[in-house]
């Protein structure tokens, strides 16, 4: 792979959790990085402007997916393209369209630029919607959703993943376009965003009272930097192709908030599950070796919920609790009393 020194890349979406990350990282490597977002001046992409790095080698620029003209001007003269932006919606007509449209387009675009790489951002949705799937089957980069069940069921978000990932695949073949892809689980850890995004409310509504029971069923996670990481490894790595499953562990619902629980027991985290009649879902196999072999090493997931919680409550999307507060001020002054040798005195 050429020096990262002088290499530009364009990251769709930039202002996203995991392609904030990913900016984040690449400016840390040495990348001049351009960001694709709505509106370069929205407070809510400032969080970009203030990362290491961002001064000398961001731009942000204001592009549409659905506006191949401005993807044009802001991916040609770039090295490499990473396409994370998609809209998070079950509603048909806002997600199926645009993001087959929008993923066409930035295919074209990076054909027209000659760029050496694009990485595209698919979802496990795209993987794992198959009721004929068995409970022995190993769910790897071989595994595609049935359009079919997708459709039947309305699971829109799924659906649009699955053909705007096949759209990718045929666009890239047809323009002679090098694509890789990764298909990442659920995404927890510390937000960069000022905003929530969907990942994260899955794990607040346990915190925050919304959320009486937990659903009987699993759900796989994944560390938001590794995702990131991951991103950058397949772009670098001239021998990685094809796909590549995103995924560090399945837990049941059950073992989320009995780990929140341990963590964070000051808050509201249900104890019942929602359905008790029907036996306890089983976490299903998978395989992330393909990304092991790269060299990435996983976040234990304990690790990422833990890291979700914190960063929620230090972005003021979660109180603290007033007990807590002062559990905190009270190892506070404990700490200074030890490194002061002085008597410390709480009213």
């Amino acid at each position: 792979m050429p020096s990262v020194s002088g290499q530009t890349v364009c990251v769709t979406g930039a202002g996203g959790f995991i392609a904030s990350w990913m900016v984040k990282l690449l400016l840390e490597k040495g990348y001049t990085v351009r960001g694709t977002v709505r509106n370069p001046d929205d407070p809510k992409n400032s969080h970009l402007r203030n990362l290491e790095g961002a001064e000398e080698r961001l731009t942000l620029c204001k592009a549409d997916l659905l506006d191949f003209g401005s993807l044009r001007q802001v991916i040609n003269g770039c090295d490499g393209v990473f396409h994370t932006a998609s809209p998070v919606t079950d509603d048909p007509e806002e997600m199926v369209e645009p993001a087959v449209i929008g993923t066409k387009n930035v295919i074209v675009a990076a054909a027209e630029a000659k760029v050496r790489r694009v990485v595209f951002t698919s979802s496990i949705g795209a993987v794992t919607m198959d009721p004929n799937r068995g409970p022995d089957t190993v769910v790897d980069e071989s595994c595609w959703s049935d359009l079919e069940f997708c459709k039947n069921t309305k699971n829109w978000y799924c659906y649009g993943k699955a053909v705007a990932e096949q759209a990718a695949w045929d666009e890239a073949k047809d323009k002679g376009v090098d694509l890789v892809v990764v298909t990442p689980v659920l995404v927890m850890g510390p937000l960069l965003q000022p905003t929530l995004n969907a990942s994260i409310i899955h794990v607040l509504k346990y915190l925050n009272g919304s959320a009486k029971t937990y659903a009987n069923s699993v759900q796989a996670y994944v560390h938001v930097k590794d995702v990131a990481l991951a991103h950058i490894l397949v772009y670098e790595t001239p021998s990685a192709s094809g796909r590549y499953l995103c995924a560090e562990s399945v837990l049941h619902r059950g073992d989320v908030v009995e780990i929140l629980a341990k963590f964070f027991p000051e808050y509201p985290i249900p104890t019942k599950c929602k359905d008790e009649t029907k036996p306890r879902a089983k976490p299903y196999k998978f395989s992330n070796q393909k990304l092991k072999d790269l060299g990435l090493e996983f976040t234990p997931t304990k690790q990422s919920l833990y890291e979700t919680v914190k960063s929620l409550q230090d972005k003021g999307h979660l109180p603290i609790p007033t007990h807590l507060s002062r559990i905190m001020n009270l190892l506070f002054a404990f700490t200074l009393e030890i490194r002061s040798h002085e008597q410390v005195y709480l009213p």
